[in-house]
Formats: structure tokens, C-alpha cells, sequence
């Protein structure tokens, strides 16, 4: 599997919002999506909460790892994302898909 040239390879991410929650998402240019969250034009989940603060982001080496890893982060439980944001938490290693085992 070829990853995309690191300036176009997809961003994962977490916001806290006004409210205190956490959102997860995507996106291929974070600086656009975040100031599209910002002005309320992103999700129906983060208009709703705003302001959001980004807390923070990965880069994913294509787009296919990008929404495992925002999969695995929403199936995370609070805690774990805390921890995550705070630098201490891992996320389980993405298998690579479609390379043989020898």
C-alpha cells in the first residue's frame, strides 16, 4: 500500500466544544474544516456547541486509515479519549491491509 504525499495525507482529529463534549472527525485540510466548525458550517453537532477548540490531531497515511482511526476513537470511552488528548492514551495498531504475511 502506497500512503499520499505527506502534504495531502488526511488529518484525524478532536475538538472540545463549548459544552465540554468531544467530537471526532476527518478531514484531508484540517485548517479548513476547522475554520468551517468555527463558523458553525461543519456539523449539526458542533454548531450547536459552539465555540470548539481543537485538542487534538493525527495524520493518517490515507484516507481508509483516517476513518479507522476516527472509528476507533468514537468507539473509545471518555476516559480513554481524556487520556488521548492528555498525550498518555494509544490507540490499538491499525492492521495493514493487503500485505502479505510471510
Amino acid at each position: 500500500m502506497t500512503s499520499a504525499p505527506r502534504s495531502r495525507r488526511p488529518y484525524v482529529y478532536i475538538l472540545r466544544c463549548g459544552d465540554g463534549s468531544l467530537y471526532t472527525g476527518a478531514a484531508t485540510d484540517l485548517a479548513r474544516r476547522l475554520a468551517q466548525h468555527a463558523a458553525g458550517r461543519a456539523s449539526r453537532y458542533t454548531r450547536a456547541r459552539l465555540p470548539v477548540k481543537l485538542v487534538w490531531s493525527r495524520r493518517a497515511r490515507t484516507w481508509s486509515d483516517a476513518l479507522r482511526i476516527e472509528c476507533q476513537i468514537k468507539a473509545l470511552r471518555r476516559p480513554q479519549k481524556d487520556a488521548l488528548v492528555r498525550g498518555v492514551g494509544r490507540l490499538p495498531r491499525l492492521p495493514r491491509v493487503g500485505v502479505p504475511r510471510g
